[in-house]
């Protein structure tokens, strides 16, 4: 991605950044010079790439990526800047590509994966940490 250089984030409210043709790459708040609220990225087409929350600078509760054509890709919690709960990533045509749980960062239990018509094609075993 080519953006114009990073404006320094303010102490506390807006912060943006854009591409250099002008669009909006990014928005969302700061406090206290960290990440707070809900933050979206963008593409340079305008669409939405990604939006969560962050809390205290920390990726935090559930985050939705999107593809440039605007299907959703992945979905996916975090808590404190980890990546935990159920996770799921799509097939460009929407339907189920995998999906499991993170414990800490780390993949556990059984994960799943899925043809583009929706058909069970994997599971794979990972033990709890």
């Amino acid at each position: 991605m080519q953006k114009k250089p990073a404006t320094p984030p303010p102490q506390n409210g807006l912060h943006e950044e854009h591409f250099k043709n002008g669009s909006l790459s990014i928005s969302g708040h700061y406090a206290d010079r960290m990440k707070t609220g809900e933050w979206t990225y963008y593409y340079k087409s305008g669409g939405v790439k990604a939006i969560g929350l962050f809390v205290a600078d920390k990726m935090h509760g559930e985050w939705k990526w999107h593809r440039e054509d605007g299907g959703l890709l992945q979905t996916g919690g975090f808590e404190h800047g980890q990546r935990t709960g159920i996770w799921r990533r799509f097939h460009a045509n929407g339907q189920l590509f995998d999906e499991g749980a993170y414990v800490g960062e780390k993949k556990t239990g059984d994960w799943k994966t899925y043809d583009t018509q929706g058909k069970l094609t994997k599971t794979r075993k990972h033990s709890a940490i």
